[in-house]
């Protein structure tokens, strides 16, 4: 039977109505999750005080969402999973030996730094260079991450890294502890929930790192307990997640800072989701953040898995 030329032409047609049908649905059901999301975050700001940053990035195909995405946020700790990200892929270039170690000394301890000091009570002169970069990531010890950062060229090391990864807005300016204090409008060791969202996702799914390294920084990330009452804590149980976590008291002319940034699998999807959270809490005292503070970033962990699930 010859087929009718009218006949195919209007079901081709219709057949393409039909698939601009789907892509647009999906792209109205994408819109509202996004807007779902944005009126959340700005409902929690708005009962905690303060303000948050927030993103969330799925690293399948770079889509993003959040609140408050390129206003700048003082880092605090969260840097530690970049530097450690340098170091690795330094050693993936052979610039570093996997066994370099690095002198210690009483100096170096400032603040908290649990690891360094243990070292230096056993009389240990000197700490593995991948025994520090761990440190820095699962215990956020700063003496740890000063040592890094010294060896690796200072700040401006840290700061060139994040622009190779296409990163033109985070900076690192100073050492552990004061790169913790910034007053409104200091750009200095700052970056945007968008800007480092980003630049984790190129670092923990792209080819910045070996696989091995990339790996290496993964495990690090989930053996990490010092975020488990923030993201971590808003998130389901079932899903696997690794953070770095970032803290400062206020000094009374300046908020404290409660942040945290994580990587995330849904349990129905291979590829990660990233969730960068920068919180400047409503109190400006000097007792630095309290538990509320926490579960304020764990909202904000809810909130993103509220997301996540809309795009699975």
């Amino acid at each position: 039977m010859p087929l009718d030329r009218r006949g195919v032409i209007a079901g081709i047609g219709a057949t393409g109505l039909v698939a601009l049908a789907g892509r647009g649905d999906a792209r109205e059901t994408a819109d509202a999750a996004d807007a779902a999301l944005r009126q959340a975050l700005a409902d929690l700001e708005g009962r905690a005080g303060g303000k948050a940053g927030v993103c969330v990035l799925d690293c399948r195909d770079g889509a993003l969402a959040g609140h408050r995405l390129d206003e700048r946020f003082t880092m605090c700790s969260t840097f530690k999973l970049p530097l450690a990200a340098l170091v690795l892929a330094r050693m993936d270039a052979g610039a570093i030996a996997p066994d370099a170690t690095l002198p210690i000394g009483p100096a170096d301890p400032v603040g908290h730094a649990p690891a360094v000091r243990a070292q230096l009570a056993e009389g240990a002169t000197g700490m593995a260079v991948l025994e520090l970069c761990e440190a820095a990531q699962t215990q956020s010890d700063n003496g740890a991450a000063n040592i890094l950062l010294r060896a690796l060229g200072g700040p401006p090391a840290l700061t060139a890294f994040f622009r190779s990864l296409g990163d033109e807005v985070t900076r690192l300016d100073r050492y552990e502890p004061a790169l913790n204090t910034s007053h409104d409008g200091d750009p200095r060791d700052t970056t945007t929930a968008r800007a480092m969202a980003r630049s984790l996702q190129a670092i923990l799914t792209g080819t910045v790192l070996a696989p091995a390294s990339r790996a290496r920084l993964i495990a690090w990330m989930i053996a990490t307990r010092t975020g488990l009452k923030r993201l971590r804590g808003g998130l389901p149980a079932d899903w696997r997640a690794g953070d770095k976590t970032g803290t400062a008291a206020g000094d009374g002319s300046y908020a404290g800072k409660a942040n945290d940034v994580a990587i995330c699998w849904h349990p129905r999807r291979a590829e990660p989701f990233i969730v960068t959270a920068f919180y400047e809490t409503a109190a400006r005292g000097v007792d630095g953040p309290q538990p509320e503070d926490d579960a304020v970033v764990a909202q904000i962990g809810r909130i993103a898995s509220q997301w996540i699930d809309r795009r699975v």
